[in-house]
């Protein structure tokens, strides 16, 4: 009958699932924020390494006051 097939898919969509949710836990265990900036353009790369070169941690929201001020003469 159709409904055999109800543990199979459940199985295959808690597998597919699986990853999804680690990947959440994995990202707040390790950097501190559960999402990622996307990398796909370099634009997107600049920015990220800017971003942790001024603050050390590149989730942190930067504007002017997180750039410092250049040494006057």
């Amino acid at each position: 009958m159709w409904f055999e097939i109800i543990p199979a898919a459940a199985i295959i969509t808690v597998a597919l699932s699986v990853p999804i949710y680690a990947m959440y836990g994995l990202q707040k265990l390790t950097i501190g924020n559960a999402y990622r900036r996307n990398m796909d353009e370099r634009f997107d790369r600049v920015m990220y390494q800017r971003d942790f070169r001024l603050t050390n941690n590149p989730y942190i929201m930067n504007g002017l006051h997180s750039i410092p001020d250049e040494a006057k003469n």
